[in-house]
């Protein structure tokens, strides 16, 4: 598959995974019975599973990889942060206001991700700085 068609493919799924992430997580904080629907159970997985594995055939074309490119390390880092906080977020958490913190910081770790990606530089948005 090409690279510029895998690109938009991830670029897609990132858009349509950050907002579904953000949309169950209103959801969540609603209380919404909507957040049991089995399509807003299913499709994120989905989704999720179409964007890892268009970033890893981009990676595997482009030969750059995690622990290899700082940028790509950064962005796997805040990968697992951002997994981390949005199982907290969505069904781990105890109270109401955790799961608000976790969704907080989950959305904080996906710009980040975001920003990464976009700047190929480990700063992110901070990226000015240097």
């Amino acid at each position: 598959m090409d690279y510029l068609i895998l690109k938009h493919l991830h670029v897609s799924c990132v858009a349509l995974s950050g907002t579904g992430f953000f949309l169950r997580g209103l959801l969540m904080l609603y209380r919404s019975p909507w957040r049991q629907l089995p399509l807003v159970r299913v499709l994120p997985h989905v989704i999720d599973t179409a964007l890892l594995a268009s970033a890893l055939a981009m990676t595997v074309i482009s030969a750059q990889y995690p622990f290899v490119a700082d940028w790509l390390t950064a962005k796997l880092l805040g990968l697992v942060i951002y997994i981390a906080c949005g199982t907290m977020a969505l069904k781990r958490a105890r109270t109401q206001s955790q799961r608000a913190a976790f969704f907080v910081a989950a959305l904080f770790a996906f710009t980040y991700i975001v920003s990464v990606a976009l700047t190929r530089h480990v700063l992110g948005p901070l990226v000015w700085i240097t």
